[in-house]
């Protein structure tokens, strides 16, 4: 025993990386402080290469041409943190060895230190022929691959040493070879490390069968015996037999006889009729031994539905199911995009490197001509307008630059030349410069993109690109009014169809309702197939939906009031503080029916040529206009209203402070732009649907969709043929100064046809409700509203209450039949 422990102690001893073994000193101090050290060290040299990184420059010239006596550095002409002895160090291992691969080297001391610490425990010998043939391959691939990508480096990335092995082994192999070499020897080195390796690959080169070999196929039957078609596919056979081993026995007679095997999945104990199973081994040998040739034959009983437990749905079930406002036009289809026009390349710009680089050659002659030294400049190409971001050098005032714009239009020769100074949440100067040639961005681009489809918003807008090629959409339900304005032909038209095609192809007719005035009489006229489905009007006969007569303007205005009241009326008795809540209340069922609670559409009021109806209307326009943008936000009614006459005569202070959303194309003076905008840029555009958009902050620049008028057209006939409303939505008729509905008199000479069938349902029911006269008949709100007018002069019900249901004046059926009979005999 005693000679097996003396054998075992020099093997224990010899396998120790410490000083006992080295200098014969068996002191554990002695390599705790050496293991110190060397952690000292390795830090030291970390810290040196590290510095070396930031001031090898500022060293180079000192290292290269090294003098006696200089590493002392007794003036103070190293740079490095670590002193001139790190510089020293930094160098020789990164500049003439390993470049970024040397990092291994202080890696390694440090490990050495940890172990002589016996704070890890850690084989060396192990870890230095790793980090070894690391390093070694990472100086020559950095060398290879690194060196075109880090030029302001003043050393290569694989050292002197990696750069060498690249030149000679591709002198002798080439770039391919050593490409391949490197590849082999990661290969090796990691399949050393791993088996792992191994299957990897394996996985990278078939991945296919590695898909398929998870995949297991199982069949599951009563009796007989299956075999897989394919024998390199996995497949789990499972039987359920109550003779297992007679069944097997049959099993293999059968592949004896070489019978072929037939996959059966049907049930083993359902019968043709008799007593005998179908499709089990016997039954299967019996009928090829008589040459029936129904022994191939496959039965199929379908199984019967799955019975209902029974009970009936309750009430509470019923009211729990919530109610679809989209309800009863499901069938509605939104249009598709293959009825808009898509350009070519309209999904990039059109980059012209030798204009970029003219221009930039142009903007930076300029600055300089004008004592203006710039750090860095940077293009961002756009579908018309290419933006050049100047990082002005230390010193040089804003104002300055922002004052050569006309400077830098004269010397780039071209029109719409505009200075952001500064760009906002930029340190940059931006120079918007058009491009020679523009890109049409179309609106199927637009409504084709991920932006648009996946939104969340609750009255989209997509308007155009940005310069930065981005889809630009907003909401109008949060704008939540949007002015719009700018010059003849500069694409005003184009950008309220652009308005509307956006709506049309997010909104259900059950959600959304547009109101169209048109003075000009032609730009709205397009739109006239969609009326009943998504229009709104004042009832009047032989009177077009979309108004196009000056002095019915205000008539229609007024019923929107109306309706706004009315709709606050319902938002205050169901407790809610907009539309969204409103709605949300009503599918939830947590609204009573019988109080005139409705679903509510959102109604977008869209007016061309507003200076027009200044003009001719004046303060009679302008009242009701300002009064829907102060309070109809809440209740879902939204504006858009546009001219071409920018002056503080139409856009008055109180337009401008209940519009936030304002939408400039190009206008020929910056009064005009200051009108719009309250800041110039406007004048400043380049036509053609080029525009700033503002709500808010700083006016975003903005390439308009181009929407012609045959895609117009192809979306209103597809929407036209598409299951909807059968007449447009009617607005409550105007409040006049009477404070009537109608001036408050009814035409008693001409009474409803439902006139004696809702005096009889007012009576028996004893709710005097224009809301209930609606459902119970099937029409309109206006023709409701005029027919309760007629019940209340003829005495059946008393004058309206706001939202609360009229008081019924007559209590019995006898009193109304001698109500009606004196009616007939005076009519």
């Amino acid at each position: 025993m005693v000679k097996r422990k003396t054998e075992s102690k020099p093997k224990r001893k010899s396998s120790t990386f410490s000083l006992s073994g080295i200098f014969k000193i068996s002191n554990e101090r002695t390599d705790f402080v050496l293991g110190i050290v060397l952690i000292l060290l390795a830090v030291y040299v970390g810290l040196a290469m590290f510095s070396f990184f930031t001031t090898g420059k500022a060293d180079q010239s000192i290292l290269e041409d090294l003098r006696p006596g200089e590493w002392l550095n007794t003036g103070k002409e190293f740079s490095n943190y670590c002193g001139s002895l790190g510089a020293i160090l930094a160098y020789t291992l990164i500049t003439l060895n390993f470049g970024f691969a040397a990092f291994a080297i202080p890696v390694f001391i440090l490990l050495a230190g940890a172990k002589l610490t016996r704070a890890y425990k850690v084989n060396l010998w192990k870890t230095f022929f790793y980090l070894a043939i690391i390093m070694v391959w990472c100086s020559v691939a950095f060398a290879k691959f690194l060196t075109p990508l880090t030029g302001s480096l003043t050393f290569n990335p694989g050292g002197n040493h990696g750069l060498f092995c690249v030149q000679n082994i591709e002198n002798m192999i080439g770039p391919p070879g050593l490409t391949a070499l490197l590849f082999i020897v990661a290969l090796a080195f990691l399949t050393y490390l791993s088996a792992e390796t191994v299957s990897f690959v394996r996985k990278a080169i078939n991945p296919v069968k590695y898909i398929t070999s998870k995949v297991k196929f199982t069949i599951a039957n009563n009796g007989s015996r299956t075999v897989p078609a394919d024998k390199d596919e996995e497949v789990e056979v499972e039987t359920r037999q109550e003779n297992g081993q007679a069944n097997d026995d049959e099993g293999l007679k059968d592949e004896e006889n070489g019978l072929p095997t037939v996959v059966d999945l049907t049930d083993g104990t359902m019968g043709l009729g008799g007593d005998k199973p179908f499709g089990g081994a016997h039954s299967h040998k019996e009928q090829q031994a008589n040459g029936d040739p129904s022994a191939q034959l496959k039965v199929e009983i379908p199984q019967g539905e799955e019975t209902a437990s029974g009970r009936e749905l309750t009430a509470a079930e019923v009211l729990s199911t919530p109610i679809n406002p989209l309800e009863p036009f499901l069938s509605y289809k939104y249009p598709t995009l293959n009825l808009l026009k898509a350009y070519d390349n309209d999904s990039k710009p059109y980059v012209d490197m030798t204009e970029l680089k003219a221009n930039n050659d142009r903007i930076i002659k300029v600055l300089r001509d004008f004592g203006v030294e710039i750090r860095e400049i940077k293009a961002t190409v756009g579908p018309t307008i290419t933006l050049y971001e100047i990082t002005p050098a230390e010193g040089v005032r804003i104002n300055k630059i922002r004052n050569l714009e006309d400077d830098i239009a004269l010397s780039l020769a071209a029109l719409g030349i505009r200075i952001i100074a500064p760009i906002p949440g930029k340190g940059t100067i931006g120079i918007e410069v058009p491009n020679n040639k523009p890109n049409i961005v179309s609106m199927e681009s637009i409504l084709n993109s991920k932006k648009f489809q996946e939104t969340k918003m609750d009255l989209p807008l997509a308007l155009g690109k940005t310069i930065t090629n981005e889809v630009f959409m907003v909401d109008l339900a949060k704008i939540p009014h949007l002015l719009v304005a700018g010059a003849t032909g500069q694409g005003k038209s184009v950008g309220l169809n652009a308005v509307i095609t956006s709506l049309l192809y997010k909104k259900h007719p059950n959600e959304l309702k547009l109101v169209l005035i048109d003075p000009k009489k032609v730009e709205f006229s397009i739109y006239s197939p969609i009326v009943n489905h998504f229009l709104a009007k004042v009832p009047e006969e032989d009177d077009e939906p979309i108004i196009t007569d000056v002095t019915k303007v205000v008539r229609t205005l007024n019923s929107l009031c109306k309706l706004m009241d009315t709709r606050y009326d319902l938002l205050k008795a169901a407790g809610a503080r907009n539309i969204k809540e409103y709605n949300e209340k009503f599918v939830n069922h947590k609204l009573n029916l019988t109080k005139g609670h409705e679903y509510m559409p959102y109604i977008v009021v869209i007016i061309d040529e507003f200076g027009d109806l200044i003009m001719t209307a004046g303060k009679e326009i302008e009242l009701p206009i300002a009064r829907i943008a102060q309070l109809a936000r809440a209740v879902g009614i939204h504006m858009v209203i546009a001219t071409q006459r920018p002056t503080t005569s139409i856009i008055t202070g109180n337009i401008k402070a209940n519009f936030p959303g304002r939408m400039a194309f190009k206008v020929s003076a910056m009064i005009d732009s200051r009108t719009i905008l309250d800041r110039p840029g406007a004048n400043q555009l380049i036509g053609r649907g080029d525009m700033l958009f503002l709500n808010g902050n700083e006016p975003v620049r903005v390439q308009c969709a181009f929407v012609d008028t045959p895609e117009v057209e192809r979306i209103n006939r597809f929407i036209a043929d598409q299951p909807g409303p059968v007449e447009p939505m009617e607005l409550p008729e105007p409040n006049t100064e009477e404070g009537g509905i109608g001036g408050g008199t009814a035409d008693m000479n001409s009474l409803d046809p439902y006139f004696e069938e809702a005096a009889r349902a007012i009576v028996i029911s004893q709710q005097g409700s224009t809301s209930m006269v609606q459902r119970r008949f099937s029409i309109g709100y206006n023709r409701a509203g005029r027919l309760m007018d007629q019940l209340e002069v003829a005495g059946v019900v008393g004058i309206a209450q706001g939202s609360k249901p009229r008081e019924v004046l007559i209590t019995d059926e006898n009193t109304l039949n001698a109500l009606l009979a004196k009616l007939r005999g005076a009519g």
